[in-house]
């Protein structure tokens, strides 16, 4: 009994130098090859070939990618069981290592997202008593707060009602993103490697980068920016001009209108989405048709800058464009960037620009040179 139990320890403990000896060289290799020992398991070599088309073709998978021992294991334990998915897919609880290690390469942009209001976390998100007592949560709060979690709205905050106090349950998420990176970067996305645009890229719409795409948690996919359409909108039976800008497309699918509600009038005559509904932010009034991207910057959010592109700091009237109210967060500001109007400061009319009078050049004579 003794000697059986004495090579049991032994095999063991071969197993487990074998099992960490292996997941240990692999990283290695992972590492030194880009992927390549992972494409030796034929279930992730159609990812590592995608990936190795993509702008982070020379990163390795352990560069985004967190490993510990036990996630290896289990993966060695998939392969060799034969248990592997139709679709490998990336679990929310490995999403958070991800975010971070994005800032490795990507410091400014991290640090800028970090900084605004895209980088809430589930707790800011899903316990904000303001919000939780006039409108109850639901699974659709997760499509842009909460993409990568992989319960329904019950597994993740409760009560489910207008009173509370709420509490977000899993532990530790309460802290994390709950929109990361990947909410609107593909990392395996096909295309040329990207470069840093030599000028501010154009509010017209310049190319759209290929890692940008939305995340359908319901269909567990990105679908990128350039394939996303842009909703018609309506003020009124009036069309809205709506930018032609392709990234704009990818803030429509959280920032979108609703339908009109039953008996509205715009229901009634059937005009369609109205603009400023729901959580649109289309821009009209003397903004209307352009970009969100024209003045919004793409990780922050931060507006104040962007003012003095088109306008003079101090206006006509006196005021500094950058320490107006234009917030959309204020409804009663009557400078909100979204939809104010000419007529808005202007009751009596748009004045007529005075035209200047000409300058007569004085000519100069001089005494006895007349002839």
């Amino acid at each position: 009994m003794m000697r059986f139990f004495k090579f049991a320890g032994i095999a063991v403990g071969l197993a487990a130098v074998l099992a960490v000896g292996g997941t240990y060289s692999a990283s290695w290799y992972y590492t030194s090859q880009y992927g390549q020992g992972c494409a030796s398991c034929h279930e992730m070599a159609a990812y590592v070939r995608v990936v190795h088309g993509a702008p982070h073709r020379t990163t390795g998978c352990m560069d985004c990618h967190e490993a510990s021992l036990s996630t290896k294991l289990r993966h060695m334990r998939i392969h060799i069981f034969g248990t592997v998915p139709e679709a490998i897919k990336l679990r929310d609880v490995d999403v958070p290592a991800m975010t971070s290690n994005c800032k490795s390469c990507h410091q400014h942009e991290y640090a800028n997202w970090h900084a605004g209001p895209h980088s809430a976390t589930y707790s800011q998100i899903f316990t904000d008593p303001v919000h939780n007592s006039k409108r109850m949560l639901m699974d659709d709060c997760l499509r842009c707060h909460g993409s990568y979690f992989s319960g329904a709205i019950r597994d993740l905050v409760q009560p489910l009602n207008t009173k509370g106090p709420w509490r977000v349950i899993p532990s530790g998420l309460g802290d994390q993103a709950a929109m990361p990176c990947m909410t609107c970067h593909q990392v395996h996305s096909e295309g040329a490697q990207e470069t840093r645009p030599a000028s501010r890229i154009s509010v017209a719409g310049a190319a759209v980068p290929d890692s940008l795409a939305f995340y359908d948690r319901r269909e567990t996919l990105h679908f990128a920016a350039a394939s996303l359409s842009t909703p018609q909108l309506h003020d009124g039976s009036r069309t809205v001009t709506v930018s032609h800008d392709p990234r704009q497309a990818l803030c429509y699918q959280c920032h979108a209108p609703r339908e009109p509600e039953a008996g509205s009038m715009a229901a009634i005559n059937a005009w369609g989405p109205q603009v400023g509904s729901g959580d649109d932010r289309t821009p009209m009034g003397v903004h209307e048709g352009i970009s969100c991207v024209a003045c919004h910057d793409g990780h922050n959010e931060n507006t104040r800058a962007s003012c003095k592109t088109c306008h003079p700091q101090m206006s006509n009237c006196g005021l500094d464009a950058e320490k107006m109210d234009t917030t959309y967060a204020n409804s009663a500001s009557v400078h909100n960037i979204h939809w104010v109007k000419c007529t808005d400061c202007h009751q009596h009319g748009i004045p007529q620009v005075k035209a200047k009078p000409a300058i007569k050049a004085k000519v100069i004579t001089t005494p006895g040179m007349d002839g």
